[in-house]
């Protein structure tokens, strides 16, 4: 926290009451603990009803709502409390697992402050209530002062004038001359005082003053000023016509006030209510206000309106590695360069718009903050895709140069996702949302880049929702597989151990891992997938047993996150135990890129594995750029080459010398090398020649359902009719014969 929030911290209350509305008890529970700890009185309510209930008797400081709740939900519950009398303006922070943005902006409709989508970052959550709880401090404080300054002047008519017809008489009382900065005796004419107001001002206030004095209407107006020592002031008029005995106009009588303090406050209001307090950029609220108008305008006038979302990459990382201070200032200076990209104002607001003219529109071309990391650039006025296209170009230059952020240096890029109105949406929901579409598009395209919403990616939107939910029921319909590929001895001619590889049998096509194991990963179900191979694997080893005599391992790969679970040994151990088979029966695979890559949480695991008799296997070896010394105190047993490296053996002599160096340092190490991915006679024979004899790959079998594995055994191995069997006994028979001569020698 840096000084400036420690001191507006100051201000706060020792202990913040937060009342805290949620209808699962769980949740309640741990987001109350985790609150109290952070310094909060926390108050709890099951549901809206009884949080309505206790405001009744209790005022809080802040009310923390969970949007979904059954019989009253968060969003009526907000509602109705804003018709409870001193509650209008209570900080309301609607918590929910709705990242949508209909639901965002009917939150905001019914008068919640902001909100925070559900995570455990208690942190996050802490420190946004402490956001809020200032923001309020600060607009309660304005909103007294803005109160006591309109009662003083309502009270102090701070001076008068007087203007007679005909004669042009203009006079300033004593008070009105102060207003201007002059003495009580000193003359000041109505031509003086014009010149104190800037052009073009003049020329609104003439023009008023003209259609006022035909019309004989009050005048009530106010009018920036600069004074003779160079201060600017806004001073309030407000005047009504006098008329003679006749029923005849004869001139004017009217009070002035200095108004300045009053509509700086005014102003301050408008910036907390309309712009990001962190980069001063408007804010969702003023960007839903200004896409809203722009769409209206095109909507008559006929033309295109661009949506620009723009969404930082690897900015979590940033923040997490020099801290939230850093990834602030990085925000700001990302917000600045943006701000350079389009023609930004800072100046409409609601009732502004008409009275700039017929192309006013234009005026609300801006950057804009949705939150977090990602901004929003709205083109009110586009000739067609190629104008946001070049616009997002600018963009993506601006984020080139780097950024110095904490003494380091900083590489920021963006993923922009580009929606054009009408062609891709009638209204701002529509446009936020396919532009939302482009935007993760780019994403999984690598980053770096825009893209043009086209329903195509939406239609992979959906698939990609159609395949997690077909996912989450292919578990529970018993649909994933496993197929197993042998791990062979060429030396021998024997299989010595086998991989498994999961399948989903999706009706009768066969999805292949890499369709369905990254979205496994990314929703989480890659932890109960992983559980099930593990009981699978076990079950099939004891098959195995019983049919034929199996007494190797199957390998099972696992990601990383299982290794950090404190149950995982148990989990094995129980497994191998249901089906009375040894923990040497499993061997767990890591990837050597994903071992290097979270080291420290995952070596605790690894020696608790080897200790009951589990080996790990590190899978494409020599990819991952791994440290030697971490390798020579690694419980590890055996290391797989690439099939990188495998791929261009006896072509290149590079792929050669890499595998014979890894060959050597396993050997070194006392650990167990094999080579997957092998593919052709070829790559066997180099192999075999340069010290590696365990293989997999399609030249021996490709992966196999259980039972086609016993007969591939039964009808291939055994009565040794494979061309590799052949060709590695020739190999041995040569390198037999060589012995006796390289002896001599």
């Amino acid at each position: 926290m840096n000084a400036v929030d420690q001191s507006l911290d100051a201000d706060l209350p020792e202990q913040a009451r937060v009342l805290l509305v949620d209808d699962d008890e769980v949740n309640l529970l741990l987001t109350a603990i985790a609150l109290r700890e952070r310094g909060f009185d926390i108050t709890e309510a099951t549901g809206g009803a009884e949080a309505l209930k206790v405001i009744g008797e209790w005022s809080p400081d802040v009310i923390v709502l969970d949007a979904m709740m059954p019989e009253l939900d968060g969003f009526e519950t907000c509602q109705r409390l804003r018709e409870m009398p001193g509650f209008e303006s209570t900080p309301v922070l609607m918590l929910t697992g709705l990242d949508d943005d209909a639901s965002i902006t009917r939150a905001y409709q019914v008068g919640a402050t902001d909100f925070f989508v559900k995570s455990t970052q208690w942190s996050l959550l802490a420190g946004r209530l402490r956001y809020l709880l200032r923001s309020s401090r600060t607009r309660i404080e304005l909103e007294r002062s803005k109160a006591r300054l309109a009662r003083a002047q309502d009270l102090a008519r701070m001076g008068s004038f007087e203007w007679h017809r005909g004669v042009g008489h203009f006079t300033l009382a004593n008070e009105a001359l102060r207003v201007f900065g002059h003495g009580p005796h000193e003359h000041l004419d109505f031509i003086s005082v014009m010149r104190m107001v800037p052009r073009e001002e003049r020329m609104l206030f003439m023009r008023l003053l003209r259609d006022v004095i035909a019309h004989n209407s009050v005048l009530v107006t106010d009018l920036p000023v600069t004074l003779l020592d160079g201060r600017s002031r806004v001073i309030h008029i407000e005047a009504e016509p006098e008329f003679n005995e006749h029923g005849n106009a004869s001139g004017y009588t009217g009070i002035l006030q200095d108004v300045t303090d009053r509509r700086m406050a005014e102003d301050k209001i408008r910036q907390l209510a309309n712009f990001d307090a962190l980069t001063g950029l408007p804010n969702r609220r003023q960007l839903i206000w200004r896409a809203e108008r722009a769409i209206e305008q095109a909507r008559r006038m006929g033309h295109e309106v661009g949506l620009l979302l723009i969404d930082l990459d690897r900015f979590k990382v940033i923040n997490d590695t020099l801290g939230h201070a850093a990834g602030d200032e990085l925000l700001m200076e990302v917000g600045r360069r943006l701000r350079a990209c389009v023609r930004h104002s800072d100046q409409v607001m609601e009732g502004m718009l008409e009275s700039v003219g017929g192309r006013s529109h234009r005026t609300l071309e801006a950057v804009g903050r949705l939150g977090g990391d990602e901004f929003v650039a709205l083109l009110p006025e586009v000739a067609d895709e190629r104008d946001a296209e070049r616009v997002a170009q600018r963009v993506l230059d601006a984020m080139r140069e780097p950024i110095f952020i904490a003494g380091q240096e900083c590489f920021v890029t963006a993923s922009v996702g580009i929606a054009i109105y009408p062609r891709d949406g009638l209204t701002m929901a529509d446009l936020l949302r396919n532009s939302d579409v482009a935007m993760y598009a780019v994403k999984s395209q690598g980053r770096n880049a825009s893209a043009l919403y086209t329903p195509m990616l939406a239609g992979r939107g959906r698939e990609k929702l159609e395949l997690e939910s077909a996912l989450h029921k292919a578990i529970e319909r018993d649909e994933i597989v496993l197929h197993y590929q042998p791990k062979i001895d060429v030396r021998g001619a024997r299989m010595v151990g086998a991989e498994a590889l999961m399948r989903w049998q999706r009706g009768d096509k066969l999805v292949p891992p890499g369709d369905f194991i990254p979205l496994a990963e990314e929703t989480g179900l890659i932890v109960p997938l992983s559980e099930w191979a593990l009981r699978e694997a076990a079950r099939q080893a004891k098959v195995w047993q019983l049919n034929f005599g199996f007494s190797d391992s199957i390998a099972v790969n696992l990601p990383n996150r299982l290794f950090e679970r404190s149950d995982l040994v148990e989990h094995i151990h129980q497994c191998v135990s249901a089906y009375g088979v040894p923990h040497r029966a499993i061997q767990l695979e890591i990837t050597e890129t994903g071992l290097m890559k979270d080291l420290q949480n995952v070596i605790p695991a690894l020696h608790r594995l080897n200790e009951v008799g589990v080996e790990i296997s590190i899978d494409d070896f020599g990819t991952g750029y791994s440290s030697l010394a971490y390798l020579t105190t690694l419980p590890i047993s055996e290391v797989k080459i690439d099939r990188s490296f495998v791929r261009d053996l006896g072509i290149t002599p590079q792929s050669s010398a890499v595998v014979t160096a890894i060959i050597a340092l396993a050997r070194s190490l006392g650990l167990r090398v094999i080579a997957e991915g092998v593919e052709t006679l070829r790559q066997m024979e180099v192999l075999h020649r340069l010290g590696c004899s365990v293989m997999q790959g399609f030249l021996f079998s490709k992966p196999l359902a259980p039972d086609d594995l016993e007969r591939w055994l039964a009808q291939t191995v055994l009565p040794r009719k494979a061309p590799w069997i052949a060709q590695a006994s020739a190999e041995d028979a040569a390198t037999e014969l060589m012995r006796p001569i390289s002896g001599q020698r």
